[in-house]
């Protein structure tokens, strides 16, 4: 076989061997220490059959049976609803819907001091579906301006704002790691939510940046989409699922209910995995207001100053909508 040839074999071999070593170190369970010598000991032995097994076929052959061993024991980790979990995703939101009602238990209403210091607080509330009116979408950063937290939000007329973020379910103790949310380290979990919670948290106690547009979504396709939101949080309650930082985080889950209610719309876009720039894609699409300039919308979009003067006032969501142009006004 030619050099050429066996480097071309070998470049996705050596990938999945790396992919395996990964997988290993934060999986095995037990001390760190213990899961980092077993993904040692897998990948040293695999280059070793690499170099040391004749012909180059049977080589190739160990190396592969061994990333599949591997690959079967990573989808075996089943996510699990029971742990340890950090106070502000211990519980799990679900929803019932009788006719134009929708009925939500677990919706979260903190009142947060810093960071550490908060008042816990869920509730159930109802929702008059005939009086939604739209949808609004919030974009996060918390450090590079490429990436940032995504969270709906839905408008009615009354006067309530459902926000559902999709985030990771933490134990106690435990940091999120955006490598660590390629391995199965955290189940998937959606917050429902005030938004004088999940948006105030993020702009007074953990100095991230947030944007907030409002999209040009007819009520019938908000009602839907949110809907397939509830259907999910339901099935999460009988069976958990994974997290994934490239298949399932907070913007390509956005994504897939989307493609559920629309199979027909926009595919995928690269910028829904670099995020940043997802807004400039919405506003291409028309769904973002088109009167102003990207750059000007983009500049009044951003809520930092409006929410922090906001604080915990019961007419959050007013205050930070002034000043907004609503696409829907004009539809």
């Amino acid at each position: 076989m030619k050099l050429g040839t066996r480097v071309l074999i070998l470049v996705p071999v050596l990938g999945a061997l790396a992919w395996s070593g990964l997988t290993l170190d934060y999986t095995v369970p037990g001390a760190p220490w213990l899961a980092r010598a077993v993904a040692v000991s897998f990948v040293l032995g695999a280059l070793a059959a690499l170099i040391a097994l004749r012909p180059f076929a049977r080589a190739v052959g160990v190396a592969l049976a061994a990333f599949a061993l591997v690959v079967v024991w990573f989808f075996s980790i089943q996510a699990s609803n029971t742990g340890a979990w950090q106070p502000d995703v211990s519980q799990l939101a679900y929803g019932e819907l009788e006719s134009d009602t929708l009925t939500l238990h677990n919706v979260r209403d903190f009142t947060w001091r810093s960071e550490t210091d908060f008042t816990e607080h869920w509730e159930t509330r109802t929702y008059d579906l005939a009086k939604l009116n739209g949808l609004d979408m919030y974009f996060s950063h918390w450090g590079s301006p490429l990436i940032a937290h995504t969270i709906m939000s839905w408008d009615f007329s009354d006067g309530q704002h459902l926000a559902i973020s999709i985030e990771t379910r933490k134990v106690v103790g435990q940091q999120y790691s955006a490598v660590a949310g390629f391995f199965r380290q955290y189940p998937i979990y959606y917050v429902a939510a005030d938004e004088r919670d999940v948006i105030g948290v993020r702009t007074s106690f953990r100095a991230e940046n947030v944007w907030l547009y409002r999209l040009r979504t007819p009520p019938e396709n908000a009602r839907r989409l949110l809907l397939d939101y509830v259907t999910s949080m339901n099935g999460l309650v009988e069976q958990p699922e994974w997290y994934n930082a490239f298949t399932d985080n907070c913007t390509t889950s956005i994504q897939r209910h989307v493609r559920h209610i629309n199979p027909q719309g926009p595919g995928f876009n690269w910028r829904m995995l670099v995020n940043g720039y997802l807004p400039e894609l919405l506003y291409q699409r028309g769904t973002l207001d088109t009167s102003l300039a990207f750059a000007e919308l983009n500049a009044i979009s951003n809520i930092d100053t409006r929410a922090k003067a906001a604080g915990d006032s019961p007419d959050f969501s007013a205050k930070i909508r002034e000043g907004l142009p609503d696409p829907r006004a004009t539809r």
